[in-house]
């Protein structure tokens, strides 16, 4: 029996590693921190402060999620 949190579907799945492609592209391997903290703090910031606001996403045209925003308003 597959746990629940296991049973992904291909896109699920293909969204995740696309994610974890761009992290690692653009952020992990261009720097690097001295401290755990420090480091989990990039991340954080990465994730809150650039990917899901202004970094361009294929799904929606090519163009950030702000801009899509503020076209759509």
């Amino acid at each position: 029996m597959v746990p629940n949190w296991l049973a992904v579907t291909p896109p699920q799945w293909l969204c995740s590693v696309t994610f974890f492609k761009s992290l690692k592209a653009e952020l992990i391997w261009r720097q690097s921190w001295p401290t755990r903290r420090q480091a989990k703090a990039a991340i954080f910031q990465y994730i809150n402060g650039f990917y899901n606001t202004r970094r361009r996403h294929s799904y929606l045209g090519g163009i950030s999620p702000l801009a899509f925003e503020a076209k759509v308003d």
